[in-house]
């Protein structure tokens, strides 16, 4: 653990106005706590976040072959810039349990997991993947312990063996690792592990996730007569 040590100055003045006798102001304290601060907290989210943008990439380049490394890169970190800025988007009070009630009173409109699963899926799509491919895994589907999240695979891989990225499980800080290996969602047994993975691919989802649209047209100037 690194202890850091500030010394706050108190600095005494006094201020004069013209026209004003009397009006002093003493024993001011410099604001400088709260930025010092500020940027201690700060630092571990940032360092954590670059770190995991790193570690997804590289998992993503694991996946297969003919996987393009700067396109999982540019996926890694775009999917978790877009985690944060929908937890501010969200206006995301501690963490998702919490969400969920505020939203079902009525004191916020979003941040339910599909709603990061759309929104972050939306904004992957904008990449058009060439190497990659988005699917929507949801597991519990119909019951109130639902939770919905994008699986990434490489071209040709079945879903099981892709990767989760949840945005709303961590409340905004993008939660990832392969289907198989997330045992919050595994199928129970006495001891261990079972491996036995409890997502499952909604094929409608998938395919909205799938479909890029037409290609822009590029514009050409006409010729000149």
């Amino acid at each position: 653990m690194v202890v850091i040590r500030l010394r706050v100055r108190r600095t005494s003045f006094r201020v004069s106005y013209q026209g004003v006798s009397g009006i002093t102001v003493v024993n001011m304290v410099r604001p400088l706590t709260l930025v010092f601060v500020s940027l201690i907290l700060a630092t571990p989210a940032q360092a954590s976040d670059d770190y995991s943008i790193n570690a997804l990439s590289k998992a993503l380049v694991a996946l297969a072959p003919d996987v393009d490394p700067g396109e999982a890169q540019l996926l890694s970190l775009t999917a978790h810039t877009t985690a944060r800025r929908l937890k501010k988007e969200y206006r995301v009070v501690l963490n998702p349990e919490v969400q969920n009630f505020l939203i079902n009173i009525g004191m916020r409109e979003r941040g339910y997991c599909a709603h990061y699963t759309r929104d972050i899926g939306a904004r992957l799509k904008e990449l058009r993947l060439k190497t990659l491919v988005l699917h929507w895994g949801a597991a519990y589907a119909g019951t109130t312990g639902e939770n919905n999240s994008l699986v990434v695979t490489a071209r040709n891989q079945r879903f099981e063996d892709g990767i989760i990225l949840d945005g709303w499980r961590r409340a905004g800080r993008l939660f990832w690792c392969a289907v198989k290996k997330d045992h919050e969602y595994e199928v129970e047994q006495h001891y261990g592990h079972s491996g036995i993975t409890l997502w499952r691919e909604d094929m409608q989802e998938t395919a909205w996730l799938q479909d890029y649209g037409p290609p822009e047209k590029v514009r050409t100037k006409p010729a000149k007569q």
